[in-house]
């Protein structure tokens, strides 16, 4: 079953446009960090860069790249939260061990990807979720 919603065209555009929005979310993420390192140390402005990256991350997955057909949209803004907490966790977490031994732009850098596979799969198939139109089955006649 996983395999076929990989696989579906739907969700394949799904991952790309998610990709793209990942990758301006990161831009946004280094660009903030950069300015806002200077002012604060090294945790505050990977934290404050995280927020704003984010914003920048919701509206473009919300209104273009992963459109839900869920109605229920003050539930899913929650959800969306709670997805921002697993993935700065997991951020987080990557950017103060990837700190220990290298440079703060290449901890940064890496810390990203990390969370980025488990955000797609809990927006895309939970959060922002979309139907998925698999080839109906046909019963068997009784002839």
């Amino acid at each position: 079953m996983l395999k076929r919603l990989l696989l579906d065209r739907q969700t394949q555009v799904r991952f790309i446009k998610f990709f793209v929005v990942g990758g301006t979310g990161y831009t946004v993420n280094v660009l903030s960090f950069t300015l806002i390192k200077g002012f604060l140390g090294p945790n505050w402005a990977f934290s404050a860069a995280f927020v704003i990256s984010t914003t920048t991350h919701y509206s473009l997955n919300r209104f273009w790249a992963l459109k839900s057909t869920r109605l229920d949209t003050g539930r899913q803004f929650l959800e969306y939260l709670g997805t921002v907490v697993i993935s700065y966790l997991i951020s987080l977490g990557s950017f103060s061990l990837f700190r220990t031994f290298l440079t703060l732009g290449l901890a940064q850098a890496l810390s990203i990807p990390p969370s980025t596979v488990v955000v797609f799969f809990i927006l895309n198939f939970w959060v922002f979720k979309h139907h998925v139109h698999l080839q109906p089955t046909t019963p068997l006649s009784k002839e």
